[in-house]
């Protein structure tokens, strides 16, 4: 059976309407984070979607090692802190050394563990003592059934407070495709999964320097996502994606997110009845 993951009022999974996890892809500044979050709020409000907030502070896998790459751990934290008071939203980052967990854990309501280091038991332990909701990217290299011992290492420490997302797997160089089976394969664990739209569009090191991406195929994937019974669709939306420090080709242009979430929700809703 399929546990229901609570954070506040928001309910991830069984038959409950799916949840929003959206944002930037890493701080660039202040405005950047705060106008983004505040236009998601003021959308997902009015058309009663659940929403957490999602920005990393660090991205520590960025193809060149001159890539821009966030403000750090403390700084970044400072400003998810500012997100959380401003907008009373709940909020999501990644952590990538387990030192991290505990410090993190005094702001975000999610600790997420990226796709590539899903499968480093300290980082797993680490989040999972935090005691906080863990989600578990499934790397691009894995099955789908294979998340399952990165499961149970969170589970070890006693937290079942577990989200699974998947974000697609390698095709070849440079591309990623999604077998949206997965969705129902990673249920099997008993937790909510999440689809990440915006990676899943990833053509990892596309671009020579940096990834590149298909963003004109974020709807067409979270359509698909949604009739396979996904719980969550985490997005990355910016401004002007073409002017992103992180990742802009596979982000949705913040001014198309209320067309796109109101087809999901029709979607959901229909999906949901029957």
């Amino acid at each position: 059976m399929e546990r229901i993951i609570e954070l506040g009022k928001i309910k991830i999974g069984g038959k409950n309407p799916f949840v929003l996890i959206a944002g930037p892809c890493v701080i660039e500044d202040e405005k950047n984070v705060f106008k983004t979050a505040a236009t998601i709020k003021k959308i997902t409000q009015r058309l009663k979607i659940p929403f957490i907030f999602k920005v990393s502070y660090d991205k520590a896998n960025r193809t060149s090692v001159h890539s821009y790459r966030g403000p750090g751990l403390i700084p970044g934290l400072e400003i998810l802190k500012e997100v959380k008071e401003r907008f009373n939203l709940p909020v999501l980052s990644d952590i990538h050394n387990p030192f991290e967990a505990e410090i993190a854990a005094k702001v975000l309501d999610i600790i997420q563990i990226p796709a590539f280091l899903c499968r480093q038991t300290d980082l797993l332990v680490a989040a999972g003592e935090t005691k906080k909701i863990v989600n578990i990217k499934k790397g691009q290299f894995l099955a789908p059934e294979d998340i399952a011992p990165a499961v149970k290492k969170v589970e070890s420490t006693g937290n079942k407070k577990i989200l699974l997302t998947e974000r697609g797997v390698s095709f070849g160089y440079h591309n990623l495709v999604t077998d949206f089976r997965s969705i129902a394969i990673m249920q099997e664990t008993g937790y909510p999964v999440c689809f990440d739209a915006s990676h899943s569009v990833q053509q990892p090191g596309g671009l020579g320097n940096a990834s590149g991406g298909c963003s004109q195929f974020i709807p067409l994937l979270s359509r698909c996502a949604i009739a396979a019974g996904a719980n969550a669709i985490f997005i990355e939306t910016h401004p002007n994606p073409k002017k992103a420090l992180s990742d802009g080709p596979n982000m949705l242009d913040l001014d198309k997110l209320e067309k796109f979430l109101e087809m999901l929700q029709s979607l959901d809703r229909t999906m949901r009845k029957g």
